[in-house]
């Protein structure tokens, strides 16, 4: 059974819901998931039939979900129970290996992605689909393979590396090619970084949007050549100026043949020739026909030391501290360049460090890993698209209303990896109220099955106190501590937290809502 789709607990649970939340149905062709979606029913929660609680990882655990995972299921917490987190973490590293039911019908959802070029083009010049519509369907579709994907390293690693060779969702001259550019981004985001950065640099997407698509020897744009140093692979301060322009003209000769077939095209009478050095990169450069030269030139590039350390450097960043330790950045660098640019040991070497292991809950989500953990913590089931009211569509609004729409980030550097950027007074606003929406089950209203109030629930009677251990272990797969408690306390308006409560009581039927949007709202949830 796949990790996803065995979210809920408890299923033989009844699914009588509080009648002062709202009701939402949610809809579903797979008969499985019926007892989750919420019904009419009488005004009173039934409570819930098991008191067997959640299996809680291990801290070390945790910590490697929260870090390598869009949000903590029952599914994952057991695979990594009982110390197998580092095994489950290998085992991710062979996507191919993993059965992924979920994200492979996340696929057909939007069939229009699969198009070619010209195709999508051609429906976009006769006014069948705008290229905002393909836009929010690709930012739908990413976010739905994040949430149900079975392949959770897989989608995080290539939201890594999308964000380092950034091409936006949402940019006009490539839209036709971004569907493509995303694909071929995931089939090497656990590969090699050599092979990954030469198809990337070479692609349509990347050519048009950094103009090299329109660049001639007689013209050089010079966008490329220098955001290829500076950005993808020697960093800042690691190249001259002659450099950049050594770069612009080795890119020349590679096109695209814009708004007529889309394809990308070679034309040897526009590649500059004459001697280049980039660095300690040399060549004569005689020949017209510059395909060689340039994967030369990027094969350089990609085992370059100052390029390992400046990779190292950011997934140090985005996976253990905002400040990354230098020690632990030089040993990155050096398996990197002994693994011949491969990322799996790089990652094996990261997660196993000291500097990692000391780095719990040290990072802020993002505003896609807050909304995605969010449904991932509700055990909320997506089971398609019909329009924007749909789960998959919710969220992708509500990356916007949080700050930053996936894949939007308008500059090449592609989105901070920090949390300056995203710990704002207005994200977290939005993010509280996001998180109050779906903890009522008002919001999204299609295609969406929400659990149960009742089914967060101890066998009931049960104190106040023992109600909140329970949904805190369900929700954040963490022990109570005393600031969750009295958060909970006051979100249900509780003085007496070892006061028993039965299934009648005003707690159970009217605020375990309130109860769990506090624990959403919590530091904890934000932590990563």
């Amino acid at each position: 059974m796949d990790q996803y789709s065995d979210q809920t607990q408890d299923r033989t649970q009844p699914n009588a819901p509080d009648a002062g939340l709202a009701t939402i149905s949610g809809r579903t062709t797979d008969e499985t998931l019926a007892p989750y979606a919420a019904k009419e029913s009488s005004t009173a929660v039934t409570a819930s039939t098991s008191a067997r609680p959640v299996a809680l990882p291990s801290a070390a655990g945790r910590h490697v979900l929260n870090r390598f995972s869009w949000g903590i299921t029952p599914g994952l917490a057991r695979a990594v129970a009982g110390g197998k987190h580092l095994a489950w973490f290998d085992a991710q590293l062979a996507p191919a290996r993993i059965k992924d039911g979920p994200g492979s019908r996340a696929d057909r959802w939007w069939p229009d992605l699969r198009r070619t070029p010209l195709d999508q083009w051609m429906r976009y010049r006769d006014g069948t689909k705008s290229n905002w519509d393909m836009y929010y369907e690709h930012g739908q579709w990413v976010m739905a393979k994040r949430l149900l994907s079975n392949r959770q390293l897989l989608e995080v690693m290539t939201a890594f590396w999308e964000n380092h060779l950034h091409v936006p969702l949402t940019t006009d001259g490539h839209f036709v090619w971004r569907p493509s550019y995303a694909r071929l981004i995931r089939k090497h985001a656990l590969g090699r970084f050599d092979q990954m950065l030469a198809e990337a640099t070479l692609h349509p997407a990347m050519l048009c949007y950094l103009d090299a698509a329109i660049s001639t020897k007689i013209a050089p744009n010079e966008n490329l050549g220098r955001e290829l140093l500076e950005l993808h692979t020697v960093g800042v301060d690691h190249y001259s100026e002659r450099d950049v322009k050594s770069s612009a003209a080795i890119l020349t000769g590679w096109r695209v043949d814009i708004n007529d077939t889309w394809q990308r095209l070679y034309v040897p009478e526009y590649h500059a020739t004459g001697a280049v050095r980039v660095g300690s990169f040399r060549s004569a450069n005689r020949s017209s026909d510059g395909r060689a030269v340039t994967r030369q030139y990027l094969h350089y590039l990609a085992h370059h030391p100052d390029t390992a350390r400046h990779l190292a450097t950011k997934l140090a960043t985005a996976f253990v501290s905002d400040d990354p330790p230098r020690t632990l950045v030089t040993q990155l660098a050096k398996v990197y360049l002994d693994a011949d640019t491969r990322i799996a040991p790089v990652l094996r070497t990261l997660v196993r460090s000291k500097q990692f292991r000391g780095s719990v809950d040290e990072k802020l989500r993002t505003v896609d890993e807050d909304l995605l953990a969010t449904f991932r913590a509700l055990r909320m089931k997506v089971t398609g698209h019909v329009d924007g009211n749909s789960g998959t569509g919710v969220l992708r609004s509500w990356t916007g209303s949080l700050g930053l729409s996936t894949g939007s980030w308008p500059a090449p550097n592609g989105a901070p990896l920090t949390a300056d950027y995203y710990a704002t007074p207005l994200r977290a606003l939005a993010s509280v109220s996001a998180h109050w929406s779906v903890a009522n089950r008002w919001y999204p209203t299609q295609d969406t099955v929400y659990r149960t109030p009742d089914s967060w629930l101890p066998a009931l009677p049960a104190t106040f106190r023992q109600i909140c251990e329970r949904m805190c272990r369900e929700l954040l797969y963490r022990p109570l501590n005393a600031r969750l408690l009295t958060a909970m306390a006051t979100a249900a308006q509780v003085s007496d937290v070892d006061e028993s409560l039965s299934a009648d009581s005003i707690v159970v039927r009217y605020r375990l809502n309130a109860m769990l949007a506090a624990l959403l709202d919590s530091p904890e949830h934000y932590a990563r």
